[in-house]
């Protein structure tokens, strides 16, 4: 399918995280790598287990549960817009050396497009689309401390400008299992641009993220909460066309007070998640999620619909696991995640 070059665009807007997006290259090494993250707010770095692909996101969670897992996920951006985004990953432990390893590609495809000259006559088409090639590691230090490091390497291509660029990510993740919490902290895409699009350099979308989450003792439920672009306090956007409307009973609204402005800026840093976690070995689960900042920023003032939320599950079969994620992100489009992993030492015995 065919589209006109502002639409490329305005659908890359979309995939952002509101008003912060878009002021640096690569923008897209921040989208969910697989259905449960997407599922549990687009962000999720607090939690240690098989699942490969929260390596993604957080090298310290890589562990030996990981070894010769393989997984596969795509999403897809607002159906009909022909934008797709996906990741598949492995783990590997090596026992000499008590490191884990993982390693994935992602990938983000923007689709055809219609390119024209200045005249508007049609001189055919061109593709858009990125890449960035991960490779990580992670080790135990003590019972409850782990550390790990990714590296990335980035590739883009929009039309007949190329750009590639290397990052890193830093993290550090800390467990107890006795209490069943975890907390960590992820110093995300600390890297630079080595080759540009037009000659200008433009700086990566460094992120620091921390989080928390509880596992219940008697309920099947863990809960998690993330702190989101820590580096950067105010993520608030002054629109200036907004217009305050009339309120309940026709009054008029007095605006809005410091302490508001204060709690909608920081719960904008916060994104709260929740996973229910059934059977003995945790073979289903349901998952929700809630992004503040995402519904600040894409709900509509006169229909403001599920913006920021997000669900899922994932359950397990035989050999295989399957998951599905979906997340509101405006009345006009919502993201669906699909994805399947399996364990490669099952198919040894």
């Amino acid at each position: 399918m065919k589209y006109s070059f502002t639409i490329l665009f305005v659908s890359v807007s979309f995939c952002l995280s509101a008003q912060i997006g878009g002021n640096n290259v690569y923008e897209f090494l921040n989208l969910s790598q697989s259905p449960r993250v997407t599922a549990l707010g687009g962000s999720f770095i607090t939690v240690k287990d098989s699942d490969v692909s929260l390596a993604y996101s957080n090298p310290a969670a890589t562990n030996i549960l990981m070894d010769q897992q393989l997984t596969f996920g795509t999403e897809f951006y607002f159906i009909g817009t022909g934008i797709t985004h996906g990741y598949a990953g492995y783990g590997y432990h090596l026992d000499k050396a008590d490191i884990s390893l993982h390693g994935g590609i992602q990938y983000m495809s923007y689709g055809s497009f219609d390119a024209r000259d200045i005249y508007a006559n049609d001189v055919g088409s061109f593709k858009a689309s990125e890449f960035a090639i991960t490779v990580g590691a992670g080790k135990q230090f003590s019972e409850k401390l782990s550390a790990g490091a990714n590296v990335k390497i980035i590739t883009s291509h929009l039309e007949s400008y190329n750009s590639f660029g290397m990052s890193m990510d830093l993290a550090g993740m800390y467990v107890d299992t006795a209490k069943n919490v975890t907390a960590s902290i992820v110093f995300k895409n600390v890297g630079l641009q080595f080759v540009t699009y037009d000659g200008t350099r433009e700086s990566l979308p460094f992120e620091i993220q921390a989080g928390f989450s509880k596992k219940l003792k008697y309920l099947p439920l863990r809960l998690s909460v993330l702190g989101t672009n820590l580096q950067r306090w105010n993520i608030t956007y002054d629109d200036p066309n907004q217009v305050d409307d009339t309120l309940l009973f026709g009054e008029e609204p007095k605006g809005t007070s410091k302490a508001q402005l204060f709690f909608d800026n920081f719960f904008r840093h916060i994104v709260f998640s929740a996973e229910f976690l059934f059977g003995k070995r945790e073979n289903f689960s349901v998952r929700a999620g809630y992004n503040h900042l995402r519904r600040a920023e894409l709900k509509l003032d006169n229909l403001r619909g599920l913006s920021g939320f997000s669900g899922g599950l994932g359950f397990k079969i035989k050999k295989f696991g399957f998951d599905y994620g979906i997340a509101f992100y405006h009345t006009g489009g919502t993201v669906h995640h699909l994805g399947i992993s399996t364990n490669l030492n099952q198919f040894k015995k």
